[in-house]
């Protein structure tokens, strides 16, 4: 007798889908919508909390899997689609009610490539699916209208207001439209709050999930105002790799707090140079700081940027190179940033990760043959580089359906090793690989569960050795 298969039973299977930020089910999440069954045919909409989600592919495959397992089920629809969460803050709905996030992108010095940053995440999010407006309140040095390429200023609008100017697909406002060129702005604490409130308040933004804000460097007036005058939904800090920047960074981190705006995430901006004629790679202001300093202190680590010429040579055009050059490993170093900054405003906004997880407080890698993680909870782990590259669970090694691996050992070089250790959200670590591997994606959990090299109790662990299966 033939098996009905119920809008129930799609439900149901669909549980087994986690969101792995949010750490719950996408059921009981909502984002499951407009289940249908008809015959051997089902489809459903999984709604994400943003269209720049890093593992929306990962989502989509997994749950068209577990629903055509269903008995019966020949033919499955999978619609994704998205709504950006607001920030909650009747502040921010009494001055811009359809500027659903304000994120202000800060440094503690100048000369860290904050504006680029902020230009190109701008780009990135809105290639990725997201309406995005770009304030630049760097007053003192107002690059963003360069950078963008901007040719038409903004326009006057009804009532007064000000209709910002559009380039690559975002809206664009910038003090350098109301100065002229060659003067310099002059301003004290008043004119500068005065102008805060205008960019936000007289601004016809109309609908955007995110409003990226390029502050001044520093710790002044116009970070204080914005601060004062609407909730944000938190800050992005830029540093370079060397101590010296990041002992600077760290006061734009301290000021957000006192001022109760929580901190986002930290990008390392010029963090080492690949020569484009030998391949050479130097780390001129060295590699690593934001992650080392983020992990000890349990701030999202955004990303790394490299130094290179063609980000700067882009940004001169106004063409900036995740408008122009998408494909390139600058750009997709920026738009991993852009996905793990968006899916840290989605965890926010849907009430924080999931607790007791395992987090990684510390990556290292001692050699080309080893990784070490030291854990929150102080648990040290050693891993060989070719025991990881085998432990690989993408679509590439493992069969995502029974669980089979694919990957054949033997065509694995012995001397592997990890080229780029970069972070997925709070939940996972990504790797690329010496063989060309470049899609592995390794949970937290799973990383734990691992058969280690050597594994130490740290400093007040009362453990004595992590088995590696927890």
């Amino acid at each position: 007798m033939a098996v009905t298969v119920t809008q129930e039973d799609v439900l149901k299977i669909l549980t087994k889908v986690q969101d792995p930020d949010l750490g719950k089910d996408i059921v009981s999440l909502g984002f499951v919508k407009d289940v249908s069954v008809s015959g051997d045919a089902a489809s459903f909409t999984i709604e994400l909390t943003t269209p720049a989600c890093p593992v929306k592919d990962k989502m989509r495959d997994e749950a068209y899997h577990l629903a055509m397992s269903l008995p019966g089920i020949r033919h499955v629809h999978v619609r994704m689609t998205s709504q950006v969460r607001p920030t909650k803050s009747k502040q921010k709905d009494e001055l811009i009610p359809l500027v659903k996030n304000i994120v202000p992108v800060a440094s503690g010095k100048g000369g860290v490539g904050k504006s680029t940053v902020s230009a190109n995440l701008a780009i990135a999010l809105s290639r990725l699916g997201a309406k995005v407006g770009l304030m630049d309140a760097d007053v003192y040095g107002p690059s963003i209208p360069i950078l963008m390429g901007t040719v038409e200023p903004p326009k006057p609008g009804p009532g007064g207001r000000i209709i910002p100017s559009i380039s690559h697909g975002v809206k664009i406002i910038s003090t350098s439209f109301f100065v002229p060129k060659g003067e310099a702005v002059i301003w004290r604490g008043p004119m500068l709050t005065k102008m805060v409130d205008q960019f936000l308040g007289a601004v016809e933004w109309g609908e955007l999930d995110y409003l990226i804000v390029d502050l001044p460097p520093g710790t002044g007036d116009i970070q204080l105002s914005l601060c004062q005058r609407i909730p944000l939904t938190g800050a992005v800090i830029v540093s370079t790799p060397q101590d010296l920047a990041f002992q600077v960074a760290e006061k734009a981190i301290f000021m957000f707090k006192k001022l109760n705006t929580p901190i986002l995430g930290l990008v390392e901006n010029m963090s080492g140079f690949v020569c484009t004629s030998c391949g050479h790679e130097e780390e001129i202001f060295g590699r690593g700081g934001a992650r080392r300093y983020a992990m000890a202190h349990q701030i999202p680590f955004l990303g790394e940027i490299p130094l290179a010429t063609g980000i700067r040579e882009s940004g001169d055009s106004g063409k900036p190179i995740v408008a122009v050059s998408p494909d390139s490993p600058a750009a997709q170093a920026l738009i991993k940033v852009a996905e793990n900054l968006a899916a840290e405003i989605s965890i926010q906004n849907m009430g924080g990760t999931a607790s007791g997880r395992p987090e990684p407080k510390e990556i290292t890698q001692p050699s080309k043959e080893e990784v070490r993680i030291v854990w929150n909870d102080e648990v040290e782990s050693r891993y060989a580089s070719r025991d990881l590259r085998l432990a690989c669970q993408c679509a590439v090694c493992v069969d995502e359906v029974t669980g089979h691996k694919r990957l054949n050992g033997q065509t694995i070089p012995q001397d592997v090793y990890p080229v780029a250790i970069e972070p997925v959200g709070r939940y996972a670590i990504h790797f690329t690989w010496s063989d060309g591997h470049r899609s592995g994606i390794y949970t937290f959990e799973h990383l734990r569960a691992l058969p280690v090299k050597a594994c130490h109790p740290g400093p007040g662990s009362e453990s004595g050795v992590h088995s590696g299966r927890e």
